[in-house]
């Protein structure tokens, strides 16, 4: 999987800085996916700037209904039907999206000419498909708000082809077979069992994308264990009673919590206007303070999962 950074700013856009919208690459062999977490303004000219099409899109996650995550949208949407493209596509989002998406495309005289489905979610599990599964959280701002956990399935393990040969099964269709685990009978009669010749399973990779927050206990429970955690950092360490009045994090909580939840690597994103690179300097180095494996997303940026 590989995460790509479309906006990384809080509440405006800067100069350097689009709103909030982070790209998943799933980059599943079989399956392929493009998913979207929040649209704030701007997102589809960033898109532009990569080498990512909006109609490959097939899953739009929304997090909260504050502009900055979500007034992207509808221009988003009615691009991609203007496109040709028919690909559906499913918005997942908190009570209340569904009405917006109606309403945007309404009063605008716009529609979409590709299969659109709006979700609105709950805590709990929201997807599965057999690849992957993701559970949302609700977490502590001032309107509804979540954080979604994304699982990777974990993932077959290796056929040794070589040690099949030597015990004479020639490869063929049935290794196919046995690449599943099956059980299959050799022309001689013998039965030969695909999980013997299995190395382990490769465990799935997981990920959690918060939306915006201060510190609450559900925040424990999404990132636990996670190979990279997605969290805001609004605002540095001496603004930090500002920052959790507002629902939101400092520097030294988002990587609090990274250090409790046993987190492989935080990227930390979602920076206030009111910092510029050198302030940013300043604001990665407070969370490596406490959690070394920290880094302070920009836009475009690309990290592997």
């Amino acid at each position: 999987m590989e995460l790509i950074f479309l906006g990384t700013s809080a509440g405006v856009p800067t100069r350097s800085r689009n709103v909030t919208a982070i790209l998943l690459d799933l980059q599943h062999p079989t399956r392929g996916g493009l998913w979207l977490f929040d649209c704030g303004e701007g997102t589809q000219h960033q898109l532009l700037r990569t080498t990512y099409h909006p109609g490959k899109l097939d899953k739009i996650f929304i997090t909260h209904l504050h502009g900055d995550h979500l007034f992207g949208l509808p221009g988003l949407l009615c691009s991609r039907s203007m496109a040709g493209n028919p690909n559906p596509l499913t918005i997942y989002g908190p009570a209340g999206i569904r009405e917006f998406v109606d309403t945007t495309l309404r009063l605008s005289g716009s529609w979409t000419d590709y299969p659109l489905e709006v979700v609105e979610i709950a805590e709990g599990w929201v997807y599965d498909d057999g690849f992957y599964k993701i559970a949302v959280q609700p977490l502590n701002h001032p309107v509804e708000c979540y954080g979604y956990r994304i699982e990777e399935y974990d993932k077959p393990g290796t056929l040794n082809a070589a040690a099949l040969m030597a015990d004479g099964v020639k490869p063929g269709p049935l290794f196919q077979r046995l690449k599943l685990g099956d059980t299959v009978t050799l022309e001689d009669g013998r039965r030969v069992n695909g999980r013997d010749y299995l190395s382990a399973p490769q465990p799935g990779k997981k990920l959690a994308i918060f939306g915006d927050t201060a510190p609450c206990p559900s925040a424990l429970h999404l990132a636990r264990g996670v190979d990279v955690m997605v969290h805001e950092a609004t605002l540095e360490t001496a603004m930090e009673e500002k920052a959790n009045g507002r629902g939101h994090s400092s520097t030294r909580q988002a990587a609090q919590l990274a250090r409790a939840a046993d987190v492989g690597k935080l990227i930390v994103t979602h920076v206030s206007s009111r910092y510029d690179a050198r302030g940013c300097e300043s604001l990665l180095a407070e969370c490596r303070e406490l959690f070394s494996e920290c880094e302070l997303a920009e836009d475009f940026a690309q990290v592997s999962v």
